[in-house]
């Protein structure tokens, strides 16, 4: 499928929302293949990072522990003057910098944060399947050996030079969709 084409479908399904005012560059997180794509259809240029997704595969209630399908935005940027490695408990940095991402396979959160906000009501906005609420980033982990592998609690997890790319080319309310 060609990238506008995969735009154009989302602005369908999202007819009248602010988020597609311009036409920015967007991600797509592609659980299947444990990728994610920066997309940039005015540039004819794309990006392709080695993601993990959730080890309870996909779905958007409240406690499941699955990454949320559908159509989201990113609602916050965290952590942008923070070095690489730097550790984050409830989104502020710890002070810790961990410097061994290939040997802790805990869930922790680090470099960067995108904190992910549903867009569909009754799919991942409101209630008990709001991606917002539950706490979903794309964010760098510790446990950069099972990139590639579906091991998360939920979130869209990356290596931690990765993230911080992607940071750089995202701004607030580009469109993230996940399938």
């Amino acid at each position: 499928m060609l990238w506008h084409e995969l735009y154009q479908q989302v602005a369908a399904r999202l007819h009248g929302n602010s988020a597609l005012a311009d036409e920015r560059p967007f991600i797509l997180i592609d659980s299947k293949r444990q990728a994610l794509h920066w997309v940039n259809i005015e540039a004819d240029e794309s990006k392709t990072y080695s993601v993990s997704t959730s080890a309870n595969g996909l779905g958007n209630r409240l406690d499941s522990f699955k990454t949320p399908f559908g159509v989201h935005r990113i609602r916050q940027k965290l952590g942008g003057s923070e070095p690489q490695g730097m550790v984050f408990k409830g989104r502020e940095p710890t002070g810790h910098i961990c410097k061994k991402n290939d040997q802790r396979e805990v869930d922790e959160i680090t470099s960067r944060i995108l904190w992910l906000d549903g867009l569909e009501p009754g799919i991942n906005k409101d209630g008990p399947y709001d991606s917002y609420s539950r706490f979903i980033y794309i964010h760098g982990t510790t446990d950069e050996k099972r990139i590639g592998q579906a091991v998360s609690q939920g979130c869209i997890r990356m290596k931690n030079e990765d993230v911080i790319a992607l940071f750089e080319d995202v701004l607030v309310n580009d469109l993230v969709i996940i399938q």
